[in-house]
């Protein structure tokens, strides 16, 4: 094929002017080059769309459910616990009730834990998890993102985690007045923050809302915050534990976030396990594993007894 750009122009044939000829000569060149440039293949590559973290939780949950199993119960410790709904929150004009556990007799004072649920909603393996870690001395509330609702198929579960993702800064506000909650109303001298799943991604959001009050972070296969200048507000100590099986946050995404939090100097842990996929912490569902669950629990135990009691 003739390439009209390269193909020199017989002498007698040349414009000797800038007139009509060279014009129109001109004008053919410019329409061939941005053909050329709008041909498939030419241009960049577009950039591919974002991961939604909703769908890649859409799609571990796929065939799961919130069905206790024997290992929900675990052991906690020597203490007796109280449990009460509260009001943490007004949102939008709305209240927000929560599942507050306390040791029995417990005045104000002592170290605090908040409990960010997975996408199931607030159910009773969150409320289980309260009642644990009051047993051994925590002021423990499990907040409700969800309004009231909770969800035991994965497609109700979808769209309410969809509605909280719509409406980030109402998330926002709602753990926000959880932790002033916790740090007002209760007296509490440190808060510590843990979620899972969809859950463990807003835990983060907690401390990075709430940066001067959130004394420790702890995320269970939670979504990763790969914007520097959103992760550069965290100011509390995090554990991040992760399966490598993960499909919905898998380990290259893992590793980027661990990097990022090493390039800001944060104090952070990320531990992954092999063999875990996601939600292998959760007992009461199909995609438990139950000796990287307990693992990590001994590792959540140790972390938060250093940065919530310790010092």
């Amino acid at each position: 094929m003739v390439d009209p750009l390269t193909t020199p122009t017989p002498r007698d044939e040349r414009p000797r002017c800038c007139g009509r000829a060279a014009s129109s000569r001109a004008v053919a060149i410019l329409s061939l080059l941005a053909a050329l440039a709008a041909a498939p293949g030419s241009a960049e590559p577009a950039q591919s769309p974002a991961p939604d973290p909703t769908a890649g939780m859409a799609h571990q949950h796929a065939h799961d459910a919130p069905t206790p199993s024997p290992a929900v119960g675990r052991a906690g410790g020597s203490m007796q616990v109280v449990t009460r709904t509260v009001q943490y929150a007004v949102v939008d004009g709305a209240p927000v009730r929560g599942a507050l556990a306390r040791p029995a007799g417990a005045g104000k004072g002592g170290p605090a834990v908040l409990l960010v649920h997975e996408w199931w909603g607030l159910n009773d393996n969150i409320r289980d998890v309260a009642r644990q870690l009051a047993s051994q001395g925590y002021t423990a509330l499990a907040v409700d993102l969800f309004g009231g609702r909770s969800a035991t198929d994965p497609g109700k579960a979808e769209e309410l985690v969809k509605n909280v993702m719509a409406h980030p800064e109402a998330a926002r506000e709602n753990l926000r007045q959880a932790v002033r909650y916790l740090r007002q109303e209760v007296g509490a001298a440190k808060v510590g923050v843990i979620g899972w799943c969809f859950g463990g991604g807003w835990a983060l959001e907690a401390g990075l809302a709430a940066p001067e009050q959130v004394d420790a972070v702890v995320m269970y296969y939670g979504e990763p915050e790969l914007d520097r200048a959103r992760l550069a507000l965290l100011q509390a100590p995090l554990l991040g534990l992760y399966g490598d099986r993960d499909d919905a946050f898998p380990p290259k995404t893992v590793h980027k976030f661990e990097a990022l939090l090493k390039e800001l100097r944060k104090d952070a842990t990320i531990r992954t396990f092999p063999g875990a996929g996601h939600a292998f912490a959760n007992p009461s569902g199909g995609r438990y594993v139950k000796a990287a669950a307990d693992e990590a629990w001994k590792l959540t135990e140790a972390f938060l007894d250093e940065h919530l009691r310790g010092g």
